[in-house]
């Protein structure tokens, strides 16, 4: 009996890091093997569940199952393509507006012969009255429509709605996958793409801004010095302020060429120019533009300072494996000196109540809605360095 040789994966797959069963699987399907019309893409933050859903989706649109040359890859990967609808946000929350918008959309035939894809990459932003909006969609799909909804884990999606998606599962890659996407992909010098790789631990959104952005990594390397400094009340209450001024800086800089782009959009689509005449509907519009970016600003600075909590609970993290005996390989190596002043300094359960008090930081600003810089301000306190261990 002969055996047939293995398929290769298309092209489009390259996109992904570290994910070889998850490619298997969608491969498969975007060529008929395996199909269905909801699917749920899962995995830790960074670990490219929406990269993997859209090239999912260019597959689907693609007659050879994701080419990465064709016009349908290249508009589906570019965010132009008319049958293929991502919803990515900044907000706290999706609005139930928009839910619906898209389950009227979902409802169409497709403009071309394949599908309809609607693509929502933080379906964990949905609260119940979304999540009830999409939930007849996904019970009684159009013959011809797909949707793809990404989230960190399966449990932060309704159960009624997981039930009916097949689970995508991605892992986070190996700094060693990382660092040679880096390399291979975006032509970024191996010794860049092998400490971006290991600062962003996995994360590859992360790693590819480190690779990329000077500032970025000096602003990281800033940050990972910290806690060997926090030994006074005063230190503490200086990083906790440098902390949320850097962010809103970086905020700020990110928020200011969307926003203006979003406010000429508006502009041009009611016909204003200048100081002169605006329609009556264009006050109303403006007020929901600026609450709305409100809103993503303040997502903006939430995500800017969690990436800064990320890096810290690294550093604490090195310092557990340091003080046992595991340092051979650290993520902030460049810091090796602070990271064995560290372990000196505190036990590894001192530093486990570190990285609990960094946790519950976060938990109050992203569930709690707790000033930044008050959680801020009470962690650092918490990080502090009381003295010599003996």
């Amino acid at each position: 009996m002969s055996v047939q040789p293995e398929t290769r994966p298309a092209p489009i797959w390259d996109t992904l890091v570290g994910q070889r069963h998850v490619i298997s699987t969608l491969d498969r399907a975007a060529r008929g093997d395996g199909m269905t019309h909801a699917w749920l893409f899962t995995g830790p933050p960074g670990s490219g569940r929406s990269n993997a859903a859209l090239a999912f989706a260019a597959a689907l649109q693609c007659e050879q199952g994701g080419c990465h040359e064709c016009h349908s890859c290249r508009t589906v990967m570019g965010g132009t393509h008319a049958d293929v609808t991502a919803v990515r946000t900044d907000a706290l929350v999706i609005a139930v507006k928009e839910v619906r918008d898209l389950v009227r959309k979902a409802a169409l035939s497709p403009n071309g012969q394949r599908w309809q894809v609607v693509l929502i990459e933080d379906a964990d932003r949905l609260n119940d009255h979304g999540f009830n909006a999409l939930l007849k969609a996904i019970e009684e799909p159009n013959s011809r429509t797909v949707w793809l909804l990404c989230a960190p884990t399966a449990e932060d999606v309704l159960v009624t709605i997981r039930s009916r998606c097949r689970l995508v599962t991605l892992t986070t890659p190996t700094a060693a996958q990382v660092s040679d996407f880096l390399v291979r992909i975006d032509g970024v010098p191996p010794t860049i793409a092998a400490h971006a790789a290991r600062a962003s631990q996995g994360h590859i959104g992360r790693a590819r801004a480190l690779a990329r952005d000077e500032g970025t990594r000096n602003r990281r390397a800033e940050v990972v010095r910290w806690p060997a400094k926090l030994t006074s009340l005063g230190s503490c209450m200086n990083a906790a302020g440098n902390l949320v001024e850097v962010a809103k800086q970086e905020t700020e800089a990110q928020s200011a060429i969307v926003e203006a782009r979003e406010k000429s959009d508006l502009d041009r689509s009611y016909g204003v120019e200048g100081r002169g005449k605006r329609p009556r509907e264009y006050a109303p519009a403006l007020k929901e533009l600026e609450a709305g970016q409100k809103r993503r600003a303040k997502r903006r600075l939430l995500d800017v300072v969690d990436r800064a909590l990320m890096d810290l609970v690294s550093v604490y993290r090195d310092a557990i494996a340091f003080g046992v005996g595991a340092s051979s390989e650290l993520v902030n190596e460049e810091i090796r000196a602070d990271i064995a002043q560290l372990a000196r300094r505190s036990s590894p359960e001192e530093h486990l109540r570190r990285i609990e008090a960094i946790f519950t930081a976060r938990e109050q600003m992203l569930d709690f809605n707790v000033k930044p810089e008050t959680a801020l301000e009470a962690m650092m306190v918490a990080l502090r360095l009381e003295g010599e261990r003996r």
